[in-house]
């Protein structure tokens, strides 16, 4: 007996031991802590310069860190959500609950999404152009070819990237793209090609022009107008893509920004996800133009002396 009970208890002992490493090995798979490590994260190329802000700042505040943003379209974007390499997705679509089940099934993760700001689609037009007070109905026009004047819109691309996504659901809405429509590699090549093309029309998230303390963007503004799109709570006046039109919705062409992060343990996705939705994180869109997604927003009237 003495013996049977000393090899029950060597085996529960050696049992419990390998339990050990065996978890202790699990943890070891992961390198990377909210302020450790390297990761890699899709972000559509829309939102290129704030994607890149909120990355400088993080990685400076936290010098143990390196986060790799790879920019695509966004339908691009959407297929990584099933690559294990990829840590983060930014973009404009928001997952249903059967495709947040489906990622978590494929990819044994937790997954949680939020949206973090909200965004405008910018219409530029060369500095030459009369255009730069248009109707929603006018942009539809454009987009189809029907317009009085033969405008050549210019898009981040034909397909898959958000922009042009958002203007064949929201605005198009089952109508055809004109065949005239022409696609750019990327945004900056849209500004570039409008500014020397002057029946040039183009189509851009307005965190590539709208910030007037980016040397680079205010270098761009001297190239192209932004176009003021009539107000959607009244008839007749034209506003621009500014925080507190996109706030209060007045700016008809407005989308959410939302980061998807796929995570199975607190990392470094985790760290830049709360970076992203906290305080610091939404200053800086805030500094970029863009509408802060997690915090309040007061508009005040101006005053003016009489």
């Amino acid at each position: 007996m003495r013996i049977l009970r000393f090899v029950i208890w060597n085996c529960i002992i050696v049992s419990t031991l390998c339990a050990c490493s065996s978890g202790n090995e699990k943890t070891q798979d992961f390198t990377d802590t909210p302020n450790k490590g390297s990761i890699t994260i899709s972000a559509d190329e829309s939102f290129k310069p704030i994607v890149d802000a909120l990355i400088q700042v993080y990685e400076s505040n936290n010098d143990s860190t390196h986060i790799r943003a790879v920019y695509k379209p966004e339908s691009e974007c959407m297929k990584d959500l099933f690559t294990d390499s990829i840590r983060m997705v930014i973009a404009t679509v928001k997952l249903s609950e059967a495709q947040i089940r489906s990622v978590v099934d494929s990819l044994h993760v937790v997954v949680k999404q939020l949206p973090v700001a909200r965004d405008a689609v910018a219409v530029i037009v060369p500095p030459s152009s009369r255009d730069t007070l248009l109707t929603m109905g006018e942009i539809r026009q454009i987009l189809t070819g029907t317009y009085s004047k033969p405008l050549v819109p210019v898009l981040d691309g034909l397909s898959a990237t958000s922009t042009v996504r958002f203007l064949l659901d929201s605005v198009l809405k089952g109508q055809k793209i004109t065949p005239r429509a022409m696609g750019a590699s990327t945004s900056d090549s849209v500004i570039h090609f409008v500014a020397n093309n002057p029946d040039a029309i183009g189509f851009i998230g307005v965190s590539w022009i709208g910030n007037k303390d980016d040397a680079q963007q205010m270098s761009f503004l001297k190239k192209v107008k932004i176009v003021q799109l009539e107000s959607t709570d009244k008839p007749g006046k034209y506003v621009l893509p500014v925080q507190a039109n996109i706030y209060t919705s007045r700016y008809p062409m407005t989308r959410d920004l939302v980061y998807i992060l796929k995570e199975g343990h607190r990392g470094l996705g985790t760290g830049f996800a709360d970076f992203v939705g906290g305080e610091i994180g939404q200053l800086i869109f805030k500094r970029a133009y863009l509408m802060p997604g997690r915090r309040n927003f007061i508009v005040r009237p101006a005053q003016t002396k009489e």
